[in-house]
Parts: C-alpha cells; sequence; structure tokens
C-alpha cells in the first residue's frame, strides 16, 4: 500500500468519520461544548499521556537530544510565525489563534500510527515521538494557555488557570514511575486505561461538534496560511535544523517527520475553552488534516536525503 493510500484510509477517513459523528450529534442534540471540552483537557487527556509515557522505553540520553531540538524547533517557529503576523497585521486572540495553530501539531493519533508505518515499528522512533508528543502535551498546558489568556488576564491569573491542569502534574509522575519502576495498582490502571482509550474519539467529536454549531464564516486566507506554516514550513524547518545541529540516521528521519503532520486538536480545545477564535482553530485543524495527505507523503519521499 502507498503512503498515500495509508495515509488517506488509516488516518484522514478515520477521522473526518469521527468529526462527521460530532457534526451530526450537534445538528440533532445541540451538545454543550465547552462540557466536552472540560472532559478532554481534564480527564482523556491526561489519562492517554500517563499510559503512553509510564509505558515507553525512553532514556534519558534520547530524550535529551530530542528536547534539544524540540527546543530549536519551538523556537524557529514562533519567530517565523510571528514576523508573519506581523506582516499580515494580526492583534489580540487572532494572534494566538494562529501561533498555536501552527506550533500545536498532532504528534499523538497521527504522527505515532506515521512513524510506525514509515520506521516499521521501530521502538527506537517510536520512543522520539512519543518525546514530542510529550511536549506537545505540556505545551499547550502551558504557554497555549497563556497564549490565548494574556491579552485579557493579569500574569497571575493566568498562572492560576495553568497550575489547573492536570497533564502538567502527570508528566512528572509518570516519568518518575516509570524510571523508578514503581507499580500502578491493578484497577487503577484498568481505568486509566479505559478513559484514555476514549481520548481520541472524545477529542475528534468535540471537534465536529465545534464545526457542526458554527456558522461558517469562512476565513480562507487565515487558514490557508496557517496550513501553508504547518505543513510546509514546518518539515522544512525541520530539515534544517537537523542538518544545524549534526543529527543523523533514524532519529535525524522521525525528527523531520514529526514536524510534517496537521494542526494539533489542542489548538481547537484551547480555542473552545478559552473562546479564542474557535472557528478559524476548527477549521485550521480539519483543512490541514486533509491537505496533509499529499504534503506528508511528499516529505516521507525526501527523508531518503536526511542523514
Amino acid at each position: 500500500m502507498s503512503y498515500f493510500s495509508y495515509i488517506l484510509l488509516n488516518n484522514v477517513v478515520p477521522l473526518s468519520l469521527m468529526i462527521a459523528a460530532g457534526v451530526v450529534l450537534q445538528l440533532v442534540f445541540k451538545l454543550d461544548i465547552r462540557t466536552l471540552s472540560k472532559l478532554n483537557f481534564f480527564l482523556f487527556s491526561p489519562c492517554i499521556m500517563f499510559l503512553m509515557l509510564y509505558e515507553s522505553a525512553i532514556t534519558l540520553n534520547i530524550m535529551l537530544q530530542v528536547l534539544l531540538f524540540i527546543c530549536a524547533f519551538f523556537a524557529a517557529s514562533y519567530i517565523l510565525i510571528g514576523v508573519v503576523m506581523k506582516l499580515r497585521g494580526y492583534s489580540g486572540s487572532m494572534k494566538s489563534a494562529m501561533r498555536n495553530s501552527v506550533l500545536f501539531y498532532n504528534s499523538a493519533n497521527y504522527a505515532i500510527p506515521l512513524n510506525q508505518l514509515v520506521f516499521v515499528n521501530d521502538p527506537f522512533t517510536l520512543s522520539i515521538q512519543i518525546i514530542i508528543m510529550m511536549m506537545q502535551s505540556l505545551l499547550p498546558n502551558t504557554y497555549g494557555i497563556y497564549s490565548v489568556n494574556s491579552h485579557r488576564q493579569s500574569m497571575r491569573e493566568t498562572l492560576r488557570t495553568i497550575l489547573t491542569m492536570p497533564t502538567i502534574y502527570v508528566i512528572p509522575i509518570a516519568l518518575t514511575m516509570r524510571w523508578l519502576h514503581i507499580p500502578l495498582p491493578h484497577p487503577i490502571y484498568i481505568s486509566i486505561d479505559y478513559v484514555g482509550k476514549g481520548f481520541i474519539a472524545t477529542a475528534l467529536i468535540t471537534l465536529g461538534v465545534q464545526l457542526g454549531g458554527m456558522k461558517w464564516r469562512l476565513q480562507l486566507s487565515d487558514v490557508m496560511l496557517s496550513n501553508v506554516m504547518r505543513l510546509c514550513v514546518g518539515p522544512l524547518l525541520g530539515f534544517v535544523l537537523v542538518w544545524a545541529l549534526g543529527i543523523e540516521g533514524d532519529m535525524a528521519k522521525a525528527l523531520v517527520l514529526s514536524c510534517a503532520v496537521p494542526t494539533s486538536l489542542s489548538s481547537v480545545l484551547l480555542a473552545v475553552e478559552f473562546d479564542s477564535e474557535p472557528e478559524f482553530a476548527s477549521q485550521a485543524v480539519f483543512s490541514s488534516t486533509v491537505f496533509s495527505i499529499f504534503t506528508v507523503t511528499f516529505v516521507i519521499y525526501l527523508l531518503q536525503y536526511v542523514g
């Protein structure tokens, strides 16, 4: 099966079906999207994050190298999107929504199966992707919350909001328990496992509910700009950074591939939870997922020239 067909059938179509289910549910029942958002932030997301870190095979050496790349990638992306937004004249909530749509990408339910397809179930490249997923979960719950609230809240109020997010506590707890080989009681493990398995479906249905409840004020130029920055500029920057940092081999390829995936659902959850351009965020996530069929396939082809 070609990469194009795989991405279409195993990522875009299943994701689209769950989003469509959310749209239908919203049209029929008029669901409370704030409740769905809180379920994602305070229950499903922390559980899936705990499980993936607790069960992973991450070494300290790999983690440090990947964290160096992530910090460099985040900083460079932040600067580039800042320049673009200044040229476009964005302000207020649109600045944070646009930045979040580029900086936060689908490192879990899209990137992990893609990683295992390209690298044939390699545990080494999977550990790299799990570290990226960890950071892509931590950033929306810290910087992401700051970015959507900084123009309307004091620093103290924003910090108080960040400290209510369970994910920032789950990550160190899961890593500590794993490295110290602290067993998790079986009944608790089963409960967390059940909840964690519901994360992807709940997040996608939330996106569908948001799309179904929108008035569809199409923001074509803004959405396309977000898609280009995420799907084209992102992997290009990844290529440049692995070369500049001297990273080679499968690690370099895995890092570049991780930069090519579409916008994360977390940008929608942030936008909905804090009322920060939810229509733009939803359109950016949906369109980038569709267009990624073509862009990710091209990036996979270019990986042969990495390392």
